[in-house]
């Protein structure tokens, strides 16, 4: 049994990975702001005599004893992130910074999300962890992007500088139950249009590709990867099967059996073209590879939001 702290404890992938943990036999500390992340998320397990949550932002410091540290807390969709760029940006570079301070002082291990993000709109395709991307430090992505890129540096300067344990993966689109409705990323967005009905809005031709992970391979791999002696990374975790975003549309629509449209909307800024991991260190390293395909894991993510409308829906009712 070990003493886990995971920040960003209560949002989608965080509340997965520690429900995992608790599975496990640990005990666990949720560690949350609560800006994107729900209690909702944690509720089935919140009860738990082993889990404890703390509401408390990364970018101030925070002192507690621990064995590990997953350091996830950040928010990761374009809505989000861009909704407050200077408070992303200081809590990837603060929060990093709080949370290697806490590491260093009680000599736990820390696992760092990094994102690939950090490699920008790729001229390298697959993605491989030497590639150092190609992003836009001033453009509408950068508070995120250039965010996790400084919390990298910062991790493998305490490694080298301090001794600091580290590891640090980067994670693929990701997607699965307890994703936010508003989000803004294409699994959620077209799921939710299809569910209502609205028109499915692809954004640019649609020809951009995109590799999705489910939610449970991911925590598979967060897993192994904090667990692995020898290995700081980076490493990227995500599902190698490559999608164009027009195709994810037309699944999502054949899949919710839904009348909506496809339509065009311009392409944002520096979106990027194509997206793949390379997941061969992950492989050869760590043992892992995800094992849930695109349909088995969006009919299960369809059945969430489905679940989670029809909730919204009944208490609007009441309310109206």
């Amino acid at each position: 049994m070990k003493r886990i702290l995971v920040t960003g404890g209560a949002g989608f992938i965080g509340s997965h990975l520690c429900q995992r943990l608790l599975d496990e036999g640990n005990e666990v500390i949720c560690l949350d702001n609560f800006f994107t992340g729900s209690k909702e998320n944690i509720r089935s397990f919140v009860s738990n005599p082993m889990f404890e949550l703390v509401r408390h932002d990364i970018t101030e410091p925070v002192l507690m004893e621990v064995d590990q540290i997953y350091n996830l807390a950040c928010p990761a969709s374009p809505v989000h992130y861009q909704y407050n760029p200077v408070k992303t940006i200081k809590t990837s570079i603060m929060g990093a910074l709080n949370m290697l301070g806490l590491a260093k002082r009680v000599r736990a291990r820390i696992l760092q999300a990094s994102t690939s993000e950090v490699y920008g709109d790729p001229k390298v395709h697959p993605q491989t962890e030497d590639y150092w991307g190609n992003t836009n430090p001033i453009g509408p992505r950068s508070c995120y992007d250039e965010g996790k890129r400084c919390a990298e540096s910062l991790m493998f300067s305490y490694h080298k500088q301090n001794g600091v344990d580290i590891r640090v993966v980067r994670i693929f689109n990701t997607y699965g139950p307890r994703m936010h409705e508003n989000d803004g990323r294409v699994v959620s967005n077209f799921i939710v249009q299809a569910i209502r009905g609205r028109d499915i809005t692809v954004y640019g031709e649609g020809t951009q590709t995109r590799s999705f992970c489910y939610v449970d391979d991911l925590v598979d791999g967060l897993i192994k990867m904090m667990n692995a002696e020898g290995l700081t990374g980076p490493v990227n975790l995500g599902n190698p099967g490559e999608f164009t975003v027009m195709e994810l549309a037309e699944k999502v629509k054949k899949l919710v059996n839904s009348s909506s449209k496809i339509i065009k909307k311009d392409l944002p800024q520096d979106d990027p073209k194509q997206r793949q991991p390379d997941i061969t260190l992950a492989s050869q390293k760590l043992g892992w590879a995800p094992v849930v395909d695109l349909d088995d894991g969006l009919a299960k993510t369809v059945a969430y939001f489905n679940s989670v409308l029809r909730k919204g829906d009944a208490a609007g009712a009441r309310l109206a």
